[in-house]
């Protein structure tokens, strides 16, 4: 599923190609690709027709396109959602479920979804803000972000140190892929207990965190198969510097002992036996 970088990478394409244009008609192909818009596929497209599009923000793993009637459209990419900008004319996309055209005749923006798990709606009155996506925390790039707020939160909680790395409401934008590269980096096992981390330790986690979005933000994302693209169609070249993810039995580059894989919430994790060693009392095999 894309994670922070990933959507970002989305939203910086979004701000150069369609930020300042006019809507002229939304055609929606597939009605599952609106279905957290509540009235339906046919007004989510009549409440756009003649609106202007504002700005490109985001929210974690959200984005949305504030609009001149101070709506907005909000769109969360699910495991293999696009937004892509295509020539008016170009071929229709197999999977391709909401289509944007503009009053300047130039490029369309398509949302192209295969699997579905995607989506997009008209939130009323949330161009600063959407009220759907106002629960979910900042992101450790977010100028807003507060470190000292997180570092306290992070050691109140009694969980495991990964778990409150993919806790949205905690941190926002971190998935499964980043987590495990921050850990590899902070040199910590993400069954770590939170509350028994040092405030400095935590720190330096968050240090790492940010280091890696940055890193992957910079690379276009990750892209493991060509469900991830930026809004060109062109994929991401941060897996080539991944450290621990997806790289079982191949050597840790920092001290050459095999990278293990664990179960981990219906997913897996990838770490360093000997640089990330199991804190005692854990169960994982």
């Amino acid at each position: 599923m894309p994670e922070l970088p990933e959507v970002e990478t989305v939203r910086q394409g979004l701000a150069e190609w369609v930020v300042g244009r006019r809507i002229v008609s939304v055609e929606v192909r597939h009605p599952r690709a609106v279905r957290r818009h509540v009235p339906g596929d046919v007004h989510f497209a009549d409440v756009l027709a003649g609106r202007t599009v504002l700005g490109a923000r985001r929210r974690g793993k959200y984005l949305w396109l504030p609009l001149d009637s101070g709506d907005a459209i909000v769109g969360h990419l699910g495991m293999s959602g696009q937004m892509l900008l295509q020539p008016s004319g170009t071929v229709d996309e197999t999977h391709l479920r909401v289509r944007f055209r503009f009053a300047d005749d130039g490029p369309e923006l398509r949302f192209v979804d295969q699997r579905t798990f995607g989506g997009l709606s008209v939130s009323e009155g949330g161009a600063e803000l959407p009220d759907e996506i106002a629960h979910i925390a900042r992101d450790p790039i977010d100028p807003e972000f507060s470190d000292a707020g997180f570092v306290a939160a992070l050691r109140r909680r009694h969980t495991e140190v990964k778990r409150a790395l993919l806790d949205q409401t905690l941190i926002s934008g971190v998935g499964n892929i980043y987590a495990d590269e921050a850990l590899w980096r902070a040199r910590l096992h993400g069954g770590r207990p939170t509350d028994a981390l040092t405030g400095p330790a935590v720190q330096r986690l968050l240090g790492h965190v940010r280091d890696v979005l940055g890193e992957a933000i910079r690379e276009g994302g990750t892209s493991f198969d060509a469900l991830y693209v930026n809004v060109n169609g062109e994929s991401g070249y941060f897996d080539r510097a991944l450290n621990a993810y997806g790289r079982e039995g191949e050597p840790c580059r920092r001290c050459g002992t095999p990278i293990r894989r664990e179960a981990f919430m219906n997913r897996s994790s990838y770490s360093c036996p000997r640089c990330q060693p199991r804190p005692r009392g854990s169960l994982r095999g």
